[in-house]
C-alpha cells in the first residue's frame, strides 16, 4: 500500500481551481504576518506574493481579465 502521488496531484490541482480565492486570501493574510514580524523586508515578501499568486493562477480556469469579444468589422468596399 503506497502513496498515489497521481491522485494526490489531481486533488490538489482541483482544490486549487476550485477554491483559488480563498487561497490566494491566505496568502494576502500570511504576507500581512510576515510583514508584522520582518519589517524592512516588504518588498521581498511582496516578490514572494507575487510568485505564489503567478503559480496559483495557473491552475485557475477563470482569466482575471476576460478577453473582448470580438467587434464586427464594418464591410469593406462599399
Amino acid at each position: 500500500m503506497g502513496i498515489n502521488f497521481d491522485e494526490l496531484k489531481n486533488k490538489a490541482t482541483d482544490a486549487l481551481r476550485e477554491h483559488n480565492d480563498k487561497i490566494e486570501g491566505g496568502v494576502d493574510k500570511a504576507a500581512e504576518f510576515a510583514k508584522s514580524k520582518f519589517s524592512g523586508h516588504d518588498s521581498q515578501i511582496d516578490s514572494g506574493v507575487e510568485k505564489a499568486k503567478g503559480f496559483i493562477n495557473k491552475f485557475d480556469d477563470t482569466p482575471d481579465n476576460p478577453p473582448q469579444q470580438d467587434q464586427q468589422q464594418p464591410p469593406q468596399g462599399r
